[in-house]
C-alpha cells in the first residue's frame, strides 16, 4: 500500500505548498483523493499515469479540495482518455463541473459519471473483487466526508509440502485456498490450517479531511492501519481551530489514539506556520506512531 501526498496545505495554493490532493495505492488500484489546484501537475511531478486513474474521491466543496478537478477532467480529453471516470463526492459536484463543461463547450468524449454524496451515516460507495471504500461523515462548516479504503480478504495460500504429502490432487488447490478442508480416499479429513498458510492481513486507509474534532469517526476507523488526519492548527491556536471547524494536531493524535491505528499521518497545515516540524511534535506527545505528510512524499506501508 503507497500514499502519496500531491498537496497537504490548507487554502491557498504557494510557489512551493499545494492544497489537498493524494493518491492512494491499494491492491493494485489506484484511488485519487480529493484534487486541489495543481493537482494534474503535482500528477506528472511524481510520475503518476493520469490513464491509471478511474476513480476521484472528493470530501467536500472547499476549493482548495476540489478546484483541480475541472482542469483534469479536461487533460484527460486532451489526452484521448477512453476509459470511464467515476467521480465521488456531495450533491452539488455534478452540477457545478457541468456547468463549466457546458459554458466551454468542452464535453469530454469518455464516459463521466457521479456518485453524488448526501447521507450522514457511513455507506459503501465503492466496491469490486479487491477493495472495499465506505464514507466517513465529519463535521466541517460544509457537507464532508472522509473515505475509508479497506481490502478485502485475500485467498489463503497453499502450503505445497504437505499438499504433495497428502498427494492431494490439483484440482482441489481451489478449494484449500478458499479455506475449506480435504476429505482423502481413505476418509481422514485434514483440517485447512494444516495445508495452507494465513494470508496477509487486509490493508486499510482512513482519510479524513477537514473536520472539527469529533470522536464520532472512532468507531469506524477503529484499529485502521493508516490514519491521514487534518491537522490545520497546533494547540496554541486550539481556538481558532474550533471556529473554522477544523482540527489541531494534539487533537489528530488523540483520535488515532482512542481508534487504536497503527500509524497516524498529519497534513492541511495552515500556512501561518514557518515550520510544520512542530505539528509531529505536538502530536508525538500524545500518540507514537506519527509521520509528517509533505508535498511529493510517499509513504510506502509495507
Amino acid at each position: 500500500m503507497n500514499l502519496t501526498i500531491l498537496g497537504c496545505y490548507a487554502a491557498t495554493p504557494r510557489t512551493f505548498t499545494n492544497p489537498t490532493s493524494q493518491v492512494l495505492e491499494i491492491s493494485d488500484r489506484l484511488f485519487l483523493i480529493d484534487c486541489g489546484e495543481g493537482t494534474q501537475l503535482q500528477l506528472r511531478k511524481n510520475r503518476i499515469r493520469f490513464t491509471a486513474i478511474n476513480q476521484i474521491f472528493i470530501s467536500h466543496l472547499h476549493g482548495d479540495h476540489f478546484y483541480g478537478l475541472i482542469g483534469l477532467i479536461s487533460t484527460f480529453s486532451l489526452l484521448n482518455r477512453h476509459n470511464s471516470l467515476t467521480i465521488y463526492g456531495p450533491v452539488g459536484i455534478k452540477e457545478v463541473i457541468k456547468l463549466q463543461l457546458k459554458l466551454a463547450n468542452s464535453w469530454p468524449q469518455y464516459e463521466l459519471k457521479f456518485v453524488e454524496l448526501k447521507s450522514k451515516k457511513s455507506e459503501v460507495i465503492f466496491e469490486d473483487k479487491r477493495v472495499i471504500v465506505k464514507t466517513i461523515p465529519l463535521k466541517h462548516r460544509v457537507y464532508t466526508n472522509g473515505f475509508l479504503f479497506v481490502e478485502k480478504p485475500k485467498e489463503r495460500k497453499l502450503n505445497v509440502d504437505k499438499v504433495q504429502e497428502y498427494e492431494i490432487e490439483t484440482c482441489y488447490f481451489q478449494n484449500i485456498k478458499n479455506g475449506r478442508d480435504i476429505t482423502l480416499e481413505d476418509g481422514r479429513v485434514i483440517p485447512n490450517a494444516e495445508l495452507s498458510f494465513d494470508p496477509p492481513a487486509p490493508r486499510s486507509y482512513a482519510f479524513c479531511s477537514d473536520t472539527v474534532y469529533t470522536e464520532s469517526i472512532i468507531p469506524i476507523i477503529k484499529d485502521v492501519e493508516v490514519l491521514y488526519h487534518e491537522t490545520t492548527f497546533l494547540n496554541s491556536e486550539e481556538h481558532l481551530a474550533e471556529k473554522t471547524m477544523h482540527t489541531t494536531a494534539k487533537q489528530a493524535a488523540m483520535i488515532a489514539k482512542k481508534a487504536n491505528v497503527k500509524q497516524l499521518v498529519l497534513g492541511h497545515y495552515s500556512t501561518r506556520y514557518e515550520s510544520i516540524k512542530a505539528f509531529k511534535k505536538e502530536a508525538e506527545e500524545i500518540f507514537d506512531n506519527v509521520l509528517l505528510g509533505d508535498d511529493g512524499v510517499v509513504f510506502n506501508f509495507k
